[in-house]
């Protein structure tokens, strides 16, 4: 499967931003989603994960409450939605998928990951 992340930009802090990544190749119900973030100078690291269906989601704590990760199978769609948007959200925002069951776990055993959106927070 191929990813494409858009949506990225400048926001204020407080701020929201939606992000998009647009899947094409395989079936898209059939993969676990997920995304990502890498601030400069340092470790990606994981934000949300959405099961197939999408019915069942985790985050990290760090954005628990403030981001929302949906899709919508048949668009082949995967959505990040950042409401009260901080300084250190900044970072590059990927998404990635696997074709393996859903978990509640921020792990990085994805097979497969889009090119990264750029999401700058602004104080």
């Amino acid at each position: 499967v191929q990813l494409q992340a858009s949506g990225g930009g400048l926001v204020q802090a407080g701020g929201s931003l939606k992000l998009s990544c647009a899947a094409s190749g395989r079936t898209f119900s059939l993969y676990t989603m997920g995304w990502f973030r890498q601030a400069p100078g340092k470790e990606r690291e994981f934000v949300g994960t959405i099961s197939r269906g999408g019915s069942n989601t985790y985050y990290a704590d760090s954005v628990k409450g403030r981001f929302t990760v949906s899709r919508d199978n048949a668009k082949n769609t995967l959505y990040l939605q950042m409401n009260n948007l901080k300084p250190e959200d900044t970072a590059v925002y990927y998404c990635a998928a696997k074709p393996t069951r859903w978990t509640a776990q921020g792990d990085f055993t994805y097979d497969y990951w889009g090119q990264g959106t750029l999401v700058t927070v602004s104080s």
